[in-house]
């Protein structure tokens, strides 16, 4: 199997973080912070093997799936066409995973920090290219805005992406408002992803309804 320039920089990442927790190993409390409230005060902790490895293995889930998908799907000449975007969005979310696992680490060899602060402008970075990847997708059955009605009306599909692409964008310019707002950060980050995400689920439905009645 050929693998594409993204897979090939998406298992090196996977690899990578698998060297990191080896080596971080004897170097980890017994317990670890693992989660984080809104606030950016701990609020989890796990095992030091799950604090060390659960990411590793859930970014190399990821990298079989990210894998596999665009071979295994029937309509995967349509994915072919958008690609690029593809590619650029998985070696984004590797990269952000990666990043959000260092921050793990850090704060755990007790470099204290505003872990939300952190974060702020890395999730406006995949916000974008999750925009950039929704504006240009074609039809298939596995990336993208999967609604019942975009799944079953290419119309409805196209408009609800082209629309999907601007709104995410946005998002990611809103979400980055947060480095001069910490009060109200993390809602920044959370609200307009959610909001966004419910709009284009109505916004195809409404779409797919319109292109029934043009038909009739």
């Amino acid at each position: 199997m050929n693998l594409s320039k993204s897979e090939i920089i998406g298992l090196a990442l996977v690899a990578l973080s698998f060297v990191i927790a080896i080596y971080f190993y004897p170097l980890m409390p017994q317990l670890m912070a693992s989660h984080w409230d809104i606030n950016g005060a701990v609020n989890g902790y796990m095992s030091k093997f799950w604090g060390l490895f659960l990411m590793p293995m859930v970014t190399l889930i990821m990298w079989l799936l990210f894998l596999f998908v665009p071979r295994i799907d029937p309509k995967k000449a349509n994915i072919a066409k958008f690609r690029k975007q593809f590619d650029e969005f998985v070696i984004v979310i590797f990269l952000f995973l990666l990043y959000v696992y260092a921050l793990t680490l850090a704060w755990n060899l007790n470099y204290i920090f505003d872990f939300t602060r952190f974060i702020i402008a890395p999730f406006a970075i995949l916000f974008y290219a999750i925009g950039n990847l929704v504006a240009k997708a074609e039809p298939n059955w596995f990336i993208g805005i999967r609604t019942p009605w975009t799944l079953s009306n290419e119309v409805a599909w196209r408009k609800t992406h082209q629309l999907g692409g601007k709104l995410y964008k946005i998002s990611a310019l809103i979400s980055l408002l947060g480095l001069f707002l910490p009060g109200i950060a993390i809602w920044l980050v959370i609200i307009p992803i959610i909001l966004v995400s419910l709009y284009l689920v109505i916004y195809s439905y409404i779409i797919f309804k319109q292109e029934k009645q043009n038909v009739l």
